[in-house]
């Protein structure tokens, strides 16, 4: 799975980093880190936290 955040369009409201803690995770106030090719038994925690982001910032394949 590759995962590629717009980081343009991601505002922090860090939804990601709690519904996949071991792929998104922010640090300080704003910045978003992520795993862009994480591990396949992290596949539906990350779908799940693409389909949380409120701005839509999170693109799978």
């Amino acid at each position: 799975m590759k995962v590629v955040v717009d980081l343009t369009r991601c505002q922090g409201y860090a939804q990601c980093a709690f519904a996949a803690p071991d792929v998104f995770t922010m640090q300080g106030d704003e910045a978003l880190l992520y795993d862009p090719a994480p591990d396949d038994a992290q596949r539906e925690k990350i779908v799940r936290a693409a389909a949380a982001c409120p701005v839509q910032a999170i693109a799978l394949d």
